[in-house]
């Protein structure tokens, strides 16, 4: 290896996260109601495996050599079926780096349709949508309860490789869980995340 060459693989390559991470994407779905801007969720369908009746947004895991952005889409128009000239993507939200080896890109995107009980989603997947206006959301903070993340360690780990061995101090940390009470819809965890995050976008100078 010459110095040249370690140059060249370094300084033409995209930085991305180190690891094994599965990929998903969102959609923040927006729809005007009455000139009053809402966020549209779905109920996930209860014969589904994972997450069966949870609140939501549409989106699902990236297929390969798709991009964030159009993941974000597809799931979008499968679960609600709509096309795609339907979606105005706005732009990209922060993403998220989960504790379980998941990474999370939403985006902001109007959906231009005038009568929510119009459109004809996918009963496979959704239980059933709702909206809930925004400025909700902007005049009532979320209901914050932190859960801590430990490191939980294999019999078999060779202590005797590192530094005070079994007695190794691992580090911990905090995992944030927001909680949205709407009538009778409770919006959690990675859905309320984002939420917060597009109200701090809104609200931040």
């Amino acid at each position: 290896m010459k110095l040249d060459d370690l140059n060249e693989i370094i300084k033409n390559r995209t930085p991305k996260p180190e690891g094994v991470y599965q990929y998903f994407s969102v959609l923040v779905p927006i729809i005007e109601i009455n000139d009053e801007l809402h966020l549209l969720f779905e109920v996930r369908s209860e014969t589904l495996k994972t997450q069966p009746r949870e609140i939501c947004f549409p989106g699902g895991r990236m297929e390969p050599d798709e991009t964030h952005l159009a993941c974000a889409v597809r799931e979008t128009c499968e679960e609600l079926n709509l096309s795609s000239d339907k979606i105005n993507v706005m732009g990209p939200m922060d993403f998220l780096v989960l504790p379980y080896n998941l990474i999370l890109y939403p985006f902001l995107g109007f959906i231009n349709c005038k009568d929510v009980g119009s459109i004809p989603f996918n009963k496979d997947e959704v239980a059933e949508i709702f909206t809930v206006p925004l400025e909700y959301f902007l005049e009532n903070p979320p209901l914050s309860h932190p859960i801590e993340i430990q490191t939980r360690i294999d019999p078999d780990f060779p202590f005797h490789l590192i530094q005070q061995g079994a007695d190794y101090h691992w580090k911990s940390g905090k995992y944030p869980v927001y909680f949205y009470s709407y009538e009778n819809y409770v919006i959690w965890g990675i859905t309320a995340r984002i939420i917060k995050n597009l109200v701090e976008l809104i609200t931040e100078e």
